[in-house]
């Protein structure tokens, strides 16, 4: 117990000090606490930008689908399917950059869609777009594991912060999106009708105005996501190694060690690692019960 005490306060100790100054002199750690603060951080600086990334995105992507109606032609969205397929073979198998593959079908798209696109008759709409969102969690993320490591391969971005953070944000969009729908679509529109009338932009309308009145929501799925995100194991197990790895990974690897499970570090590791989320939670438990409460409640 002394062992582990001390690890924790060492970890606490150069965590405090990175975050206060970052020109201030660490003192020398152990290596395995060395690897426990390179854990800590990756997992701290990937959790909260893709979680931001995320949860700016996809509210406005929610926004954007409670309040426009889009109609979207089905061919044309079968021609961009086409495209990026066409870019993932000629960026995995032919060896052109990612960026000129992606320009050159991006063009392709707007040129095709512009000459074509009258001559679709079938179209989708708002529900059809949120539930081809939320059904891309339906299959297990061990299907597309191989595909993802090869592709962040071939664009040279494998092992690397830029990747998870991608990728985790990607992930759990559609969750983002699903749920802050709900939320947007109960707000009475007359509000925002009232603005328009007052001169206020879109943009102004759904910042200053929607995004107050829904930020019990925002912050139930802002915890959410972060959750989803720090806890987060396989991606980071098949696209990381010791530079990028998370701590989810870090206990995982006290189960695998040579002299059986160290179940003293594997303690000691789960207690930082959980110590954030509740944190987190405690923070943010007004906001969340006033979440649920406004996604259930009509009229």
């Amino acid at each position: 117990m002394a062992a582990i005490a001390r690890q924790l306060y060492l970890l606490a100790h150069n965590s405090v000090a990175f975050v206060l100054s970052p020109v201030v002199t660490i003192p020398p750690m152990e290596p395995q606490i060395c690897k426990i603060y390179l854990a800590f951080t990756n997992s701290v600086v990937i959790s909260i930008i893709s979680t931001i990334f995320c949860v700016a995105v996809g509210s406005m992507a929610a926004y954007a689908l409670a309040r426009i109606q889009y109609r979207p032609k089905f061919g044309n969205i079968m021609i961009f399917v086409l495209l990026i397929v066409g870019v993932i073979l000629a960026t995995t198998y032919a060896g052109v950059p990612w960026w000129m593959s992606s320009a050159v079908a991006l063009a392709l798209f707007f040129f095709l869609a512009r000459a074509l696109g009258r001559h679709f008759k079938m179209s989708l709409g708002n529900g059809d777009i949120l539930f081809w969102m939320i059904s891309q969690r339906i299959l297990p993320p061990i299907v597309v594991v191989v595909p993802l490591y090869v592709m962040f391969q071939a664009v040279r971005l494998l092992d690397t912060h830029l990747a998870l953070i991608l990728l985790y944000a990607v992930a759990n969009l559609p969750i983002v999106v699903w749920l802050m729908h709900d939320f947007f679509a109960n707000l009475p529109i007359e509000l925002e009708e009232s603005a328009q009338l007052d001169g206020a932009t879109r943009f102004g309308i759904f910042w200053e105005i929607v995004m107050p009145l829904t930020r019990p929501g925002l912050a139930a799925t802002t915890l959410l996501i972060l959750v989803l995100n720090w806890n987060e194991y396989l991606f980071a197990v098949f696209l990381s190694t010791v530079k990028v790895q998370t701590m989810p990974i870090m206990v995982a690897a006290k189960n695998t060690g040579e002299k059986g499970v160290l179940w003293w570090e594997m303690c000691a590791v789960t207690v930082v690692m959980i110590i954030p989320v509740i944190i987190m939670a405690v923070l943010l438990t007004r906001f969340i019960s006033k979440g649920v409460l406004l996604g259930a409640v009509k009229g």
